[in-house]
């Protein structure tokens, strides 16, 4: 059972630390031995063992139990790491041939996902009208449409024209993704995920608060004065809403105990329960519910700012989001909550730095080959170091491993913002496709919400159907090949848009050429296109084709998007969770201004070479992504099993020696009396 804190924070039971001192005159367990610098690697041996030292006169009778990932000579197997500690833990046949399985999923685990519902809801809920408050002029008080059921009629505030709200647009964006290094530094290092989540919640609060305040209409009647309101409020609540994101995602996943592989017999079938698939089982719901509260904010919040005003499309948003608190405050009794760990990061970068510096050569083929050859983060371990490693080292070889694990995994972030080129034509050339063809009715709000209905839709088949029937069929659909898949997928997407517009805008060809004196709406172009000067001009494509590359991109968001949250959660070290999902969510940044280099390609006539090179440039990162790390992917089994490492400061070190040299004492006065 795991204990409760002074603050209600409940934890799990850590592992067995390098040192615990077997009580007096009991019999030593049979993993005992002497704690030798090399094998003792969890603490400084330097604060611990002083075997020199003269009032200690028999220092080998301070033994000690080493924890299993310190057996076979300080090196981590899976065997020593787990069987030593739970019989059902699988075989290396079973983990061949068994059939692997998500755990039970604890109702708690939905609160969480309520609380990122409504996160999103007034996240996407207020920036979906963010261009028409900042571009489009005031028609009325509110900003609200003059004539709402005309299908002209825009709403409107600032009017400061579309470069204006693109650039803020663009801001906001990026702020958002850059904040998360920052609310994943509190929490791993202050105040804990639980309640940094708590406080980012009403500093986002307090952001659409003044959203709210600068739609007013008596505000809006000086523009000046809501400008400056608007930008206080999007920094304040970007900085909230980019706080919240790295640590929402690690905690809900935390909620269940079970973190390593055990052997159950399930409707006669023995199975491997599998937290790797519990994982994914989770995000993928949790996906679904982010889409939920988007699609929910982006469709209201549409029609609020049309028909009555923005002042109601920013305040339903940051009503919902009000109930994230109570049910964060009632549930907290009963969350698995992680305690901050302390400056983590210090220590992480200062062992990074070391690894590539000992790599280093003025050849640089010589520096990638070292850093390449498999043994770097080795040659930085303190069973390696011994007595040469700095004084900062308070960590153990594991710790290493899980630090070396979770570079990796930010080395494989870096390459999703190519991946995000795709899903950002959604953004404008998409919707700019679908003015062009033939709606028959369909509402312009639907057809800019489709990749959300999607996924909403997909999800539950993937994590029902698919998933279990490629486990079923021995299929070992890994992070790396979904992530790849992604990328083909996004690619697939692509080609799609690509040949679509290809037909709504038709190429040149012999028999229509002659069409075009007697069609006073075309105009021949010399770049083989045509364009259309009639803006009521349908092409008589069905509206419907479109769909098809939302529900593409759909797939590719889950297979790739899903998996990186899922991805960061299982590589990164315990104490650095939140701190690795801000790096993935720090490189949707960099997708924003990737996806700058293509703005000359999104006009007619080019949109057909913009969907075309984007489908080529997914497709070949999808396949150098695979290849680059198709040796990790092998790997996965073992890294997802690596030892929890240990990270520990002085003051632990010295009251650990404390305790040990007072059991010697009581053990010597015990004899002497």
């Amino acid at each position: 059972m795991a204990p409760v804190g002074d603050d209600d924070t409940v934890v799990r039971e850590a592992p067995v630390p390098a040192f615990i001192p077997p009580t007096p005159h009991s019999a030593p367990s049979p993993n005992t031995c002497q704690p030798t610098p090399q094998q003792a690697t969890g603490l400084d041996p330097a604060l611990v063992d002083r075997s020199g030292d003269p009032e200690r006169k028999h220092p080998e009778q301070h033994t000690a139990t080493l924890p299993p990932y310190l057996h076979n000579e300080g090196k981590a197997t899976m065997q020593d790491s787990y069987l030593s500690d739970s019989e059902d833990f699988p075989t290396d046949e079973e983990l061949r041939t068994l059939r692997r399985v998500p755990a039970a999923i604890p109702w708690k685990i939905y609160t969480i996902a309520f609380v990122e519902l409504v996160e999103r809801m007034s996240y996407y809920g207020t920036t979906a009208v963010y261009s028409n408050f900042i571009a489009k002029p005031r028609p009325t008080p509110t900003g609200a449409a003059l004539n709402p059921h005309d299908e002209d009629a825009q709403p409107g505030a600032l009017g400061l024209g579309k470069q204006v709200a693109f650039s803020l647009t663009t801001f906001n964006a990026f702020w958002v993704y850059c904040c998360p290094l920052l609310g994943a530094w509190i929490a791993d290092t202050y105040l804990g995920r639980y309640k940094t989540i708590l406080y980012s919640v009403l500093v986002a609060e307090i952001g659409h608060v003044i959203l709210i305040a600068s739609s007013a209409p008596s505000v809006l009647d000086n523009p000046h004065s809501a400008l400056g309101a608007f930008i206080v409020g999007l920094l304040i609540m970007g900085l909230g809403t980019g706080t919240f994101k790295p640590n929402i995602s690690p905690l809900i996943v935390e909620q269940v105990p079970q973190e390593r592989m055990r052997v159950e017999d399930r409707n006669g079938e023995r199975v491997i329960v599998d937290p790797a698939v519990t994982t994914t089982r989770i995000y993928n719901w949790f996906y679904l519910f982010i889409n939920l509260g988007a699609l929910a904010g982006q469709l209201g919040m549409v029609y609020a700012e049309r028909y009555v005003g923005f002042w109601l499309a920013y305040l339903i948003p940051t009503a919902f989001f009000i109930f994230a608190i109570p049910v964060l405050l009632i549930c907290k009794k009963f969350y698995i909550l992680r305690p901050p760990s302390g400056n983590v990061m210090g220590p992480a970068f200062k062992l990074l730095f070391k690894a590539l510096g000992n790599g280093l050569s003025v050849n640089p083929v010589t520096t990638w080959k070292n850093w390449n050859s498999g043994n770097m983060w080795d040659k930085v371990k303190p069973s390696y170091l011994g007595a040469n490693k700095p004084s900062w080292y308070r960590f153990d070889d594991a710790w290493v491993d899980e630090v070396a694990r979770g570079f990796g995994a930010c080395g494989v972030f870096f390459w999703i913002p190519v991946f995000w080129l795709a899903y950002r034509q959604m953004d404008s050339n998409l919707t700019q496709m679908c003015t062009t063809m033939a709606l028959h009715g369909i509402p312009n709000d639907l057809l800019s919400n489709m990749d959300p209905i999607a996924i909403i839709i997909i999800v539950p088949i993937m994590d029902i159907l698919v998933y279990p029937a490629f486990r079923k069929a021995g299929i070992r659909f890994t992070p790396i090949k979904k992530i790849t898949a992604g990328f083909i997928f996004g690619s697939f997407a692509m080609i799609w848009a690509a040949v679509l517009q290809y037909y709504v805008l038709p190429n040149e060809s012999k028999s229509i050429r002659t069409e075009l004196t007697s069609n006073p709406h075309l105009s021949y172009k010399t770049s083989g296109y045509y364009e259309t000067s009639d803006p009521d001009y349908k092409s008589p494509i069905n509206v419907w084709a479109v769909t098809g590359v939302y529900v593409l991109i759909a797939i590719s968001e889950i297979f790739a998007s899903v998996t990186t949250l899922e991805y960061a959660y299982t590589k990164a070290p315990k104490n650095m969770r939140s701190l690795v999902q801000s790096v993935q969510l720090f490189t949707s940044a960099f997708s924003a201004a990737l996806a700058q280099a293509f703005t000359p390609l999104t006009a007619d006539p080019h949109l057909v070479w913009n969907y075309g090179s984007v489908a080529i440039i997914s497709f070949v990162t999808g396949v150098a992504f695979f290849i680059a790390y198709r040796r990790m992917d092998k790997d996965e089994d073992r890294l997802n099993l690596l030892p929890t490492g240990h990270l520990g400061s002085e003051a632990q070190a010295r009251d650990l020696e404390g305790r040990l040299s007072g059991t010697h004492q009581r053990g010597e006065s015990e004899k002497t009396g």
